[in-house]
């Protein structure tokens, strides 16, 4: 099995998704764990906490949103399913 992701390297990756998703789109945290460890769910499953965490430092800085049914969520409320977007509205 691969080693784990650094943080940068998940920050990156949340990072070049939500780019080339574009702004008003949003991307599945589960998109970036199997870009970053490949299809087999029980290692992409591996790496959702670290992304969450990854997220939520790059909401700190403002550079991209949590949504959870299509609305803004702070990280101290998040639960469940999330997606991520970049910030601003089409």
């Amino acid at each position: 099995m691969p080693s784990q992701p650094t943080h940068e390297a998940l920050r990156a990756e949340i990072l070049r998704a939500v780019h080339e998703r574009g702004i008003g789109k949003t991307v599945c945290p589960s998109e970036v764990a199997r870009t970053l460890a490949g299809p087999d769910e029980k290692v992409w499953r591996l790496l959702m906490q670290p992304i969450r965490r990854a997220a939520v430092s790059l909401v700190e800085e403002g550079r991209v949103v949590i949504k959870r049914k299509g609305r803004p969520v702070a990280p101290a409320d998040l639960k469940g399913i999330y997606r991520l977007s970049l910030p601003g509205e089409p």
